[in-house]
């Protein structure tokens, strides 16, 4: 919630000043995507390596995540039921 200096709470621990509404940042973060990379095995075939990977973010989403000092993982682990496929 806003206060009288106009910092933005986002959290306990982080404050943003100036990064716009908690419902924007929230927009803003809610477009990094990730994408699964599907390979067949050369070696078995019918099987696929799956990777799933995290979109770069555009320079705005970077730019808040810089500011709330988060870094994205280069790479997701599957779910569960994905992994025995």
């Amino acid at each position: 919630m806003d206060d009288a200096s106009g910092d933005l709470d986002v959290t306990d621990d982080v404050v943003i000043t100036g990064a716009g509404s908690a419902s924007t940042i929230l927009e803003e973060i809610g477009r990094i995507q990730s994408t699964d990379l599907v390979l067949p095995l050369a070696d078995e075939p019918g099987r696929e390596l799956r990777l799933r990977c995290i979109v770069r973010p555009d320079k705005p989403q970077a730019m808040l995540l810089d500011r709330l000092g988060l870094r994205l993982p280069e790479r997701l682990r599957l779910p569960s039921p994905m992994r025995a496929m």
